[in-house]
């Protein structure tokens, strides 16, 4: 797999976990009162009550890495060669040669259409003939 896809499964991922990561974190927060007109919410207990404390350091770390890990793969892209300078020149190089085959593929277009519209008169041509030994 090229950098570039793996920079892209790389931010999936980020985002994956950043979503099952604040998704859970909203799940499991414990009631509070928003205002002291307000009754005191309900506790909400659980026997994982252990576990939904150690659940967001979990995630949160795999978060971190999961950033690291791009951090990674961003240094090892390879640096541009040359400067701006060069990337610009090789940028009108490349849209040159875009123009010249456009070109080409125009002219091969018009061939293909021309080529066409002869192949449907002789094909009418040949009909008329036909049709014309038929009914004598």
């Amino acid at each position: 797999m090229d950098i570039i896809s793996q920079l892209q499964e790389q931010v999936n991922t980020i985002a994956a976990l950043a979503f099952n990561t604040f998704g859970t974190l909203q799940r499991d927060a414990p009631p509070v009162r928003l205002s002291p007109n307000y009754p005191e919410p309900p506790a909400n207990p659980s026997e994982d009550a252990i576990n939904l404390a150690e659940q967001p350091k979990a995630m949160s770390a795999a978060l971190v890495r999961a950033a690291k890990q791009f951090d990674v793969l961003v240094s090892a892209l390879p640096l541009s060669e040359g400067g701006e300078e060069a990337q610009l020149k090789r940028i009108a190089e490349l849209q040159a040669e875009n123009e010249a085959v456009g070109q080409e593929l125009q002219k091969q277009l018009e061939a293909a259409e021309h080529s066409d519209k002869t192949l449907v008169w002789v094909s009418w041509g040949l009909f008329f003939l036909i049709n014309s030994f038929i009914h004598q």
